[in-house]
């Protein structure tokens, strides 16, 4: 019995850290601003543990960096965007891509965006 209980926590570990190492690399990137506006540009998600991170934007002529983390099917980022600090929020889909919503301290609204894997 616990030879079995031992396997499945094993197989349960690998799984987990396989999924977040598969987060890492680069990313085409869509999004929404608070008025509406879109942008795009690219990503680049850097796995530093099984559950961290650090990414990079650049959409534009803007680029941003932050920390990153995974909790299941969720992945959140905080940022700094020149002096602000910003925060988003996905959804990890079964493609791959990563969906949700974003803000800025102190500012009104959320933006939506959209991090697909580029292969």
């Amino acid at each position: 019995m616990k030879s079995a209980v031992l396997a499945a926590a094993c197989f349960a570990a690998s799984v987990v850290t396989a999924a977040a190492q598969s987060l890492g690399g680069s990313y085409r990137v869509e999004g929404k601003n608070f008025d509406g506006s879109t942008y795009s540009g690219t990503a680049e998600i850097v796995v530093t543990s099984q559950t961290t991170c650090r990414i990079r934007w650049v959409t534009g002529g803007t680029t941003s960096e932050g920390i990153c983390m995974r909790y299941g099917s969720s992945f959140s980022a905080a940022y700094r965007l020149g002096n602000a600090i910003g925060l988003v929020i996905y959804e990890i889909k079964s493609d791959g891509s990563l969906e949700g919503l974003w803000t800025i301290a102190d500012k009104s609204g959320v933006g939506a965006e959209i991090l697909t894997p580029r292969r």
